[in-house]
């Protein structure tokens, strides 16, 4: 049987899906395949958004339809019918899972007073303990509540679970005061006798985007990013009045409602943004239906300034009302909230501890999803400095932004500084307290142009030339790193190779004993993670070479919790063949016993024989390695390059790399055609290699 848990809430506008997100974070860390299931959906042609979002961040390959129960008009028809249905889909999902999330209705349809009964009904039907959201706002006025008032809704909820004997594990309390979190959970956990956290109400979290806001007011962008439609809307004001009137009431992140008629207020509007004396808006809406005028198009045009203007055919009154009920969402094509969703509920809850009460079976099997969860947690605890070189690539943003909101890494970002966070707000990312530093600083260039001269000064490099060098992007970071100012560098989006590690060569150095840079990718199966290099750094390694790199990729194995078993690889095993090749390897096995005997290690060996037991033991007995190796040396960068992305595309794995070891500092190359996901790993790697070289 998989491991259930179910999500529900006594009341509308917990923010529940919050906690759904972040459980399933947790789940996702703890077992194989996590599947999601949703008992009752809406009926209507649209899609449930937050459904969307659990399937597509799910790991158990499930479609939408899979993860449906059945719809509100059929409960309501009967419901007992409608019970027998919930429980056979739910059947069909969990064979297919280790765990599944079950998530409750939405307080939209079943009706009010008899939903979170229906709910326990499901639950206690499907024998899954209840995970309990209560809200820690007033639904009507959304004013806080205190501690007292929270306690005593979490224990009328749970009255009414218990009452249709569902198992309650744990309560928790969103979008509490963020002054009270601490009382408040304390006060719940005391009231019911169960473990309950809270969650801090998040400003930006509960606030919808421009584009949830243009959609509910009818309106159509006509002029701005469209990439700032993913930004929240911090608040609304309604321009109905002279300019000097609207200007002190101007919210930052938020939206100006401008009648179409009012050029002079639209302007004004305008201007502020230029000014560094008036708060950054999310967008302008313009009501009425009016066209802005030929010259007051000019005018814009000349301002250049990408704020978002849209135009709506209703009246104010109308208007404000609409921007009213749009209501923030998580939704699958909202990777910022979701990834703000993630860190507030790492923050405030206990995952660990909910494992711990859920019973959650401990696997052996390491999935790409599992993998790069521990990576992002021990990065987390790592707390290192990464610079990111290339500030003017959209990719590094987007995965900065990721990176700052679940604190992996503190960030240095290269770039102007006013064009890079004004490129970060068109893309609706918020970048936090990231540094943003320009090649140019003047301190910094000279202090770097001063120590890169006396470096190089044995290859002739005059001051003036060291000048030049260092304001290269490449240069600069890997500059931070050699002085302390960052712990390690991550580049290569949009420079080669050479570009990224040249200066690495000739500035960091390779570490003690280690007399070459070579690289390794992480290899993440469905069911396991190996080591494969070389594949992206030295064509054609020498004896010496080959040994270096078996040495340094199974410490690369080891910090990253692999147990290092080393294969020679080679187009023959043991002693069936000969000739330069596989001498070469042959040599290099011998001298990896001599420099670490205590590394199990076997060479040269095919293969197949190293990564299959039973071919293993037939070509080569007794080997604590056949069959069971983990670090996979490729005799040169031909045959490593082409295996590695073989096995990508055809065995669907994860490649995280490549990641450089034998530097005396943490540097890592990106492939140019790098995804966010691949950004981000990447981080996490570096900082992870900057802890363990400390």
């Amino acid at each position: 049987m998989a491991t259930r848990i179910y999500v529900t809430s006594a009341e509308g506008r917990t923010g529940k899906s919050t906690v759904a997100v972040g459980l399933l974070e947790t789940l996702r860390a703890s077992v194989e395949r996590v599947g999601v299931f949703r008992p009752i959906v809406r009926a209507d042609a649209e899609r449930d958004f937050i459904l969307e979002l659990l399937v597509e961040h799910a790991s158990a390959g499930q479609s939408y339809q899979d993860c449906v129960g059945v719809g509100y008009d059929e409960l309501h028809e009967d419901p007992d019918a409608a019970l027998a249905t919930i429980v056979e889909r739910f059947a069909e999902v969990e064979e297919r899972c280790d765990a599944v999330l079950i998530l409750g209705s939405d307080y939209t349809d079943v009706g009010t007073p008899t939903e979170l009964s229906t709910n326990g009904r499901i639950a206690a039907n499907l024998a899954a303990p209840v995970v309990l959201v209560t809200g820690g706002r007033q639904p009507e006025s959304d004013d806080a509540r205190t501690p007292k008032q929270c306690a005593e809704i979490a224990q009328i909820a749970l009255g009414e679970l218990r009452q249709e004997h569902a198992e309650v594990l744990a309560v928790i309390v969103n979008r509490a005061d963020p002054a009270r979190v601490d009382p408040i959970a304390v006060k719940v956990s005391g009231a019911t006798g169960l473990p309950a956290w809270a969650i801090a109400e998040d400003a930006e979290l509960a606030a919808p985007l421009l584009r949830t806001v243009l959609e509910a007011a009818d309106a159509e962008l006509l002029r701005g990013d469209a990439a700032a439609l993913e930004r929240p809307v911090m608040g609304t004001t309604i321009a109905a009045m002279s300019l000097a009137n609207v200007l002190p009431r101007l919210i930052p992140g938020g939206i100006v409602v401008v009648p179409g008629d009012r050029s002079d207020v639209l302007i004004g509007t305008l201007a502020a943004q230029l000014s560094q004396t008036f708060p950054a808006l999310t967008g302008i809406i313009l009501n009425g239906g009016f066209p802005i005028e030929p010259a007051v198009e000019r005018l814009i045009d000349g301002l250049g300034i990408p704020l978002p203007i849209a135009r709506t055919e209703h009246g104010t009154y109308d208007t404000a009302v609409r921007i009213q009920n749009a209501r923030s969402r998580l939704a699958a094509d909202s990777p910022a909230k979701h990834a703000r969703a993630v860190a507030l509920f790492a923050e405030h809850v206990d995952a660990a501890e909910l494992v711990r009460l859920l019973s959650l079976p401990s696997t052996g099997v390491m999935t790409p999803i599992r993998f790069e969860h521990l990576l992002v947690e021990r990065a987390r605890a790592a707390g290192r400095r990464i610079v990111l070189p290339e500030g003017d690539d959209d990719r590094i943003l987007q995965a900065a932004a990721i990176v700052v909101a679940r604190r992996i890494a503190e960030l240095t970002i290269l770039g102007d500084p006013d064009a890079v966070r004004q490129r970060a707000a068109a893309l609706g990312l918020d970048l936090g307290g990231t540094h943003i530093v320009s090649t140019t600083d003047p301190e910094l260039h000279a202090r770097f142009a001063e120590e890169y001269a006396r470096l190089r000064a044995h290859k002739g490099v005059s001051p003036e030339l060291a000048a030049d060098t260092v304001t290269d992007v490449s240069y600069f970071g890997t500059m931070m790193v050699h002085l302390g100012l960052a712990d390690g560098m991550v580049s290569g989006a949009k420079h080669t190779t050479a570009h990224t590690i040249r200066p690495a060569f000739e500035i960091v150095k390779t570490a003690p004993g280690v007399s070459v840079v070579s690289s390794v990718f992480l290899m993440a199966l469905a069911d396991r993670v190996l080591v494969y290099g070389d594949c992206a750094v030295i064509p054609e390694p020498t004896v010496e070479q080959l040994a270096d790199i078996a040495i340094s990729s199974a410490a690369t194995a080891r910090q990253f919790g692999i147990d290092p078993r080393v294969a020679m690889l080679s187009y023959s095993t043991g002693e069936s063949g000969s000739g330069a090749e596989v001498d070469r390897v042959r040599a290099a096995t011998v001298l990896v016993q001599e420099r670490a005997p205590e590394l199990p290690v076997a060479g040269p060996i095919q293969y197949d024989a190293a990564a299959d037991p039973t071919v293993g033991a037939s070509k080569l007995p007794g080997s604590e390695v056949a069959g069971r190796a983990t670090v996979f040396v490729f005799p040169d960068l031909n045959t490593g390059n082409n295996t590695y992305k073989a096995v990508q595309r055809s065995a669907g794995a994860v490649a995280i790399g490549p990641v450089l070891q034998g530097l005396a500092k943490p540097i890592n190359d990106l492939s140019r055609g790098a995804l966010v996901r691949d950004i981000v790993n990447t981080i996490a790697i570096t900082a992870i290699q900057a802890e363990a070289q400390s």
